[in-house]
């Protein structure tokens, strides 16, 4: 059945996401560490698909991935290359980007989003050896990340951008494996709170005696972020609601949150020129600005939100999560089907039965954002 929950979190963070680059607001990392709760909600849907399709996951997951990327790189490389990007054999990391893809001065900016990109493929590529690990030594293995984080930070060894990364962000992925798993649902309050608590108060300490250049901004404070987000995740998820009726009885809502989640990659990877495209143009005032934002990304999401449909073999839509059309009335007539109910009664009318969805709910989607 699908987690009505889950997908509002993610539009959250997707909501978070653009508008903490519109307006540079250092408080909402603190107050939403969107990034870390992604990743979390990605793990938890990677691990439901490795469960479903075993290493097949990881093509599927890159199917879902790959073509949005390379739709944003057909309209900017291009521009990028006309504009003094030299050309050699990293443009490659554009089609699978283990690496950052190359960019020239405007586009560095501009695309500077593709990060979450590369951490998620090397996530997923990892998560066939992560998932058993974790299965079999849970405790161990989501202390790996951080504990690496922590030597890193104190230059213990040096590490490469993805290293780093992977101490930052990975541990949000095991948490969303936990969350998948049901662990998080039953630790009990004694021992969840504490957990919450000790966590949230270390990534406090940390972040308040260790001020980026942009003040208490998580994303200059990796260590600080990643204490304070893993309380985060585990308040989230370890607390969830056991129901979401509320959301269901608000269809503008609910339609809200089904089309941010459909599009969130869209979203996410076309906001960033945007922004940095509005900011160069238009000399505007901060209200002023998330509304010329908002209207584009919502004409970006128009113009290439069916990616995503094609990449999920789903029926292009310019907007997900409509109504469905009814199904045509059916003949006052009752026709017979061969289906047995009952001993006493081998025969039941067609127009009598339920339909599919009364008896097997929808599966869980598994899409990026």
């Amino acid at each position: 059945m699908r987690n009505r929950y889950v997908d509002l979190l993610r539009a959250l963070a997707i909501v978070r996401v653009v508008v903490y680059h519109t307006t540079h607001w250092a408080f909402l990392t603190v107050a939403f560490p969107a990034m870390s709760v992604m990743f979390a909600l990605a793990g938890s849907l990677m691990a439901a698909s490795l469960d479903s399709h075993g290493v097949r996951a990881v093509g599927r997951r890159l199917r879902r991935l790959l073509p949005a990327l390379w739709v944003l790189a057909a309209v900017f490389v291009p521009a990028m290359l006309l504009t003094g990007l030299p050309v050699d054999r990293r443009l490659l990391y554009w089609v699978l980007p283990l690496l950052d893809p190359p960019s020239n001065g405007w586009g560095a900016l501009a695309l500077s989003a593709i990060w979450y990109l590369r951490d998620y493929l090397w996530f997923v590529l990892l998560s066939p050896l992560a998932l058993p690990l974790f299965r079999r030594f849970p405790i161990p293995t989501l202390a790996a990340p951080y504990l690496l984080l922590v030597l890193i930070e104190f230059g213990v060894m040096p590490a490469h951008t993805v290293l780093k990364d992977v101490g930052l962000y990975f541990g949000a992925w095991l948490l969303g494996f936990a969350h998948h798993d049901g662990l998080l649902r039953r630790l009990s309050w004694r021992l969840l709170v504490p957990c919450v608590g000790v966590l949230a108060v270390a990534g406090a300490a940390w972040i308040l005696t260790h001020p980026g250049p942009r003040g208490y901004d998580l994303n200059d404070i990796r260590l600080g972020n990643a204490l304070w987000s893993a309380a985060f995740i585990l308040a989230l998820l370890g607390f969830a609601p056991a129901a979401t009726a509320w959301l269901e009885r608000r269809a503008g809502l609910l339609r809200a949150v089904t089309v941010l989640n459909s599009r969130a990659l869209t979203i996410y990877l076309w906001h960033m020129p945007i922004v940095v495209g509005v900011a160069a143009v238009l000399p505007l005032g901060l209200t002023a600005k998330l509304a010329v934002v908002t209207l584009l990304v919502a004409v970006a999401v128009a113009l290439f939100g069916w990616v995503e449909d094609v990449s999920a073999r789903r029926r292009p839509v310019l907007l997900p999560g409509g109504r469905r059309r009814s199904p045509a009335p059916q003949a006052s007539r009752k026709v017979m089907s061969p289906l047995p109910v009952s001993r006493s009664s081998r025969y039941v009318p067609v127009d009598e039965l339920g339909t599919p969805s009364t008896f097997s709910p929808d599966p869980v989607r598994a899409s990026t954002r």
